[in-house]
């Protein structure tokens, strides 16, 4: 069975924003199945709840499964994580781009739409994935570098740090990301 592709967006976000776009066209141009899930954001409407409901369907389609390669930005990596654990679902890589988990204090808005994804059990993604990579840089205007690389170093020695990288988004000038297209 060929690979298929799930790319989440982060808090505020859309599939139609950062490096997303850019990752699901150089995935399409492979001829390879990818799936960006346009989930609910803004406060009151971004929880781990709402956003599962939507990953489920996903999930009983088949579409996540041991052929499935999830890149994922910002809050979405510890979502993620949760989703997996909980539903226990493995799958064959994860790509993290600045994940953290119980992270709080960027501000009220980002606090309030991120609290319910975080979780106590993050090392039990081990369980579920053996591949996973996290990139992060040392200068995230949003999440302190120690709670990137503290989530990072409980998951995996599969590290890429890049200096000067922001949090890896379009106001970061990351509207491409071409180090990501080798985990493809």
């Amino acid at each position: 069975m060929k690979n298929n592709y799930l790319l989440v967006h982060g808090s505020f976000g859309s599939p139609f924003s950062n490096w997303i776009p850019y990752l699901r066209k150089e995935i399409e141009n492979k001829d390879l199945e990818v799936y960006t899930p346009d989930f609910p954001t803004g406060v009151g409407y971004q929880n781990y709840e709402n956003w599962s409901k939507i990953l489920k369907i996903y999930a009983e389609a088949n579409i996540i499964n041991e052929n499935t390669i999830i890149f994922a930005h910002s809050i979405a990596p510890i979502f993620v994580c949760k989703f997996l654990v909980e539903n226990k679902i493995k799958v064959k890589r994860l790509v993290f781009v600045c994940g953290f988990n119980n992270y709080l204090g960027i501000d009220k808005d980002y606090d309030a739409v991120n609290e319910s994804m975080y979780f106590d059990n993050l090392a039990d993604i081990k369980n579920y994935c053996d591949n996973i990579v996290c990139f992060y840089s040392d200068n995230d205007p949003y999440v302190k570098y120690e709670a990137e690389k503290e989530f990072a170093d409980t998951i995996t020695e599969n590290q890429i740090m890049i200096s000067g990288g922001g949090h890896l988004n379009s106001e970061s000038g990351y509207t491409e990301f071409i180090e990501l297209l080798k985990y493809v």
